[in-house]
């Protein structure tokens, strides 16, 4: 039953709707950005959306409604807010006294509409016997389409998802890894800097079909990598900020704020934008997601030997090393941005982005698993595009391991040296370096087992065919991987139904297929940057009116991708005020928005 129903859905949103890779549904208005949810405990859980007015001048009031059930019948919580445009108009609700282990459905209002139905799930309590998660990273969309995220959503058999960085890329368009077989180009085209920047940005993946419904259905555990500011991040500076882009200070706030606006996450405080935080899963898991990026890494490269030099800053390490003497799960899992165990190359570090770049902290880690007995050390990891499983040594024992996810669609190595890697690091147990795809992250009483899956193109949209590779598993306690040929078993606990794409009630009404996603900045000083949607090679007038009805300017855009598009429009000869911008096509569908000159 459960994979007619997906099927159906897939159908749907094929024939139906005549979807690209990134076109918002007309049934969505005005919640175009689709719903989400995230960080969840055994009481509660985050849940998300974003509004898309018509006036981006006032606030809109928003509010939210979770059930046992996909009907909405029997309500365990409502609520309401006010969003703004000093939010983006993004919505987040922390809905608390739930029950553990259960699934839930929610669904938003706004503006007289209905958002699309949500499904997610709460952290168990107690004695647990088992948990599946899938493991993700390195969401390039200029690369190829997120199959990846497909491909998760019709398995329907975790628990969560597990975002372990680089969930958008900062580049310019063209300026890492483009993929001219897909129609898939980065707004803004600019790189991304400011926070109107990032919130574009986030805006358009939002946008993206496979990503969209796999938020839907599957609560997210999410941390940010270095691609969620800027390439090779770090406290103080990054790689790829650069002389003329401003201070680093503010572009690193604007980065985190957004991310905090777009995401599912979980604030510790208001405005407090630290990600390191625990996930407790019963007797089974402790997770420990931790930022190895923003919060307190000193620059790569630079007194490699200090003693002192630091990766998480020195409040971080207090606080990990503190949980995991604490903890008293079975397994203690580290959801990591970077590489924790060591690679070289006749015995030289190859990478000093990576934990390689920070060996005393390392090794404190280490020794301080080592000093408090802790059985059943676990990490996980993205960052690097390929896929790796390592035992974790220290000195002569082994301390944990590690499992190494390869991307959604950033590329690897053209040529796969596993073979030779392997040789040169005899704790590295497995590599593939050339395939994109995602882990399924099993854990049980006996063992915890990863298996590599690898997505079968990135070309094609809407393919989310994928192959199993391999897997390898540690034994409880005794640290230290084994592979196996046969992938982990899901048993029955996940299989419940997918939430419709469109809203309850919605009967398949045309309506306006014209409409304004974003505006940006807004308020608006000299220029202003409009997302808009439309039908794919149509003409359109766009058009600057005062309050008066006066044409003040227009210009012509045409939509030849993704049926949306992005216009640049000069606001510097309009005086302070309100102001409605208007968009017609040949056909005389029409669209208006309101928004504010300083």
């Amino acid at each position: 039953m459960k994979a007619l129903f997906t099927a159906t859905l897939i159908l749907i949103s094929i024939l139906s709707f005549g979807q690209t890779s990134i076109s918002p549904l007309t049934c969505a208005e005005p919640f175009y950005h689709g719903v989400a949810s995230g960080d969840p405990l055994s009481d509660a859980v985050i849940i998300w959306t974003r509004v898309t007015p018509d006036d981006f001048t006032l606030p809109v009031d928003v509010s939210y409604t979770m059930a046992t059930d996909s009907a909405m019948t029997n309500v365990v919580s409502q609520g309401n807010t006010t969003t703004d445009a000093s939010l983006d108009f993004t919505v987040k609700f922390d809905v608390t006294g739930l029950a553990a282990d259960t699934y839930y459905y929610y669904e938003f209002e706004a503006l007289g509409n209905r958002s699309a139905m949500g499904r997610t799930k709460t952290a168990p309590t107690g004695a647990v016997d088992s948990l599946r998660f899938a493991i993700v990273s390195c969401a390039n969309l200029e690369a190829g389409y997120f199959n990846v995220y497909r491909a998760i959503l019709e398995r329907n058999d975790v628990e969560a998802v597990l975002m372990l960085g680089d969930y958008i890329y900062e580049y310019e368009e063209g300026g890492y890894s483009p993929n001219a077989n897909v129609d898939r180009i980065f707004d803004p085209v600019t790189e991304t800097i400011t926070l109107d920047d990032y919130r574009l940005r986030y805006s358009v993946y939002h946008m993206d079909r496979d990503m969209q419904e796999l938020h839907q259905n599957f609560p997210w555990i999410c941390v940010w990598d270095d691609h969620e500011s800027a390439n090779n991040a770090y406290i103080n500076g990054a790689e790829n900020h650069n002389t003329g882009e401003g201070l680093w200070s503010d572009r690193k706030m604007a980065a985190e704020k957004a991310y905090f606006e777009w995401l599912p996450i979980r604030e510790k405080a208001p405005n407090n934008y630290e990600i390191f935080r625990k996930f407790g899963y019963g007797n089974m898991l402790d997770l420990f997601m931790v930022d190895t990026r923003l919060h307190g890494r000193e620059e790569q490269g630079v007194n490699e030997n200090d003693p002192n030099r630091t990766m998480l800053g020195t409040d971080q390490y207090g606080w990990l090393t503190n949980e995991l003497k604490n903890s008293s799960a079975q397994w203690k899992v580290l959801g990591n941005q970077v590489v924790f165990a060591p690679i070289t190359i006749f015995g030289i570090p190859i990478n000093n982005d990576a934990w390689d770049g920070y060996p005393a902290e390392r090794q404190n880690l280490l020794d301080s698993i080592a000093l408090h007995n802790i059985e059943n050390f676990t990490v996980i990891t993205g960052d690097i595009h390929t896929s790796w499983a390592f035992d974790i040594e220290n000195g002569t024992s082994n301390a944990g391991v590690e499992f190494v996810t390869p991307s959604v669609t950033s590329p690897g190595i053209p040529i796969n040296g596993g073979s030779f890697l392997m040789l040169e690091n005899q704790h590295l147990k497995f590599v593939e370096l050339t395939r994109r795809g995602f882990v399924i992250l099993d854990l049980n009483t006996q063992r915890v087992q990863a298996d590599w899956f690898f997505i079968n193109t990135i070309d094609n949209f809407n393919s989310p065919a994928h192959a199993y590779e391999t897997s390898f598993f540690s034994n409880s306690g005794q640290m230290s991987l084994i592979e196996t040929s046969s992938e982990s078993i899901p048993g029955n606990k996940y299989d419940v139904s997918l939430a419709p794409i469109c809203p309850r009630g919605w009967v398949g009404i045309d309506e306006n297929p014209i409409s304004v996603l974003g505006i940006y900045p807004n308020p608006s000083k000299d220029k202003v940057n409009l997302l808009f949607k439309g039908s794919l090679n149509s003409d359109y007038t766009i058009s600057v009116i005062d309050l008066n009805g006066r044409i003040l300017q227009q210009k012509q855009s045409q939509i030849f991708t993704n049926n949306s598009n992005i216009e640049k429009l000069d606001l510097t000869k309009l005086e302070t005020g309100t102001y409605i911008i208007k968009i017609t096509d040949k056909t005389g569908n029409m669209h208006t928005a309101k928004f504010q000159k300083l």
